[in-house]
């Protein structure tokens, strides 16, 4: 599977999370307050919670629903209740457009 157009950049609202779904997979992206855009897995793993009803707060996604926050360079939770990681997703942008491919992850740094 290749990379797929998912959003123009000027979709995104600075220190929000906008949620897509690309071949079945739920991925929420922000643009940060630095002017980065982030793709992580959309489901919260403690609650089956869509993470981008939550909050955007410096460079950490909170689920809305129980408060765990995960880091958008890593996906590892930064709090309780949640302890495992959701998944975080290579972004390119070219012309304007962010592209995504949910099949490729980024490893991360523990």
């Amino acid at each position: 599977m290749a990379r797929r157009r998912v959003l123009a950049v000027s979709d995104l609202v600075q220190d929000q999370a906008t949620r897509i779904v690309v071949d079945d997979v739920p991925i929420a992206v922000v643009l940060d307050s630095q002017g980065e855009i982030h793709a992580i897995g959309d489901t919260c793993s403690h609650g089956q919670i869509s993470l981008s009803e939550g909050f955007v707060e410096g460079d950490t996604l909170e689920c809305w629903a129980h408060g765990s926050a995960f880091s958008l360079r890593t996906g590892v939770p930064q709090n309780l209740p949640a302890y495992e990681p959701v998944p975080v997703y290579v972004v390119e942008i070219e012309d304007g457009d962010v592209y995504i491919d949910p099949t490729v992850t980024k490893e991360i740094e523990q």
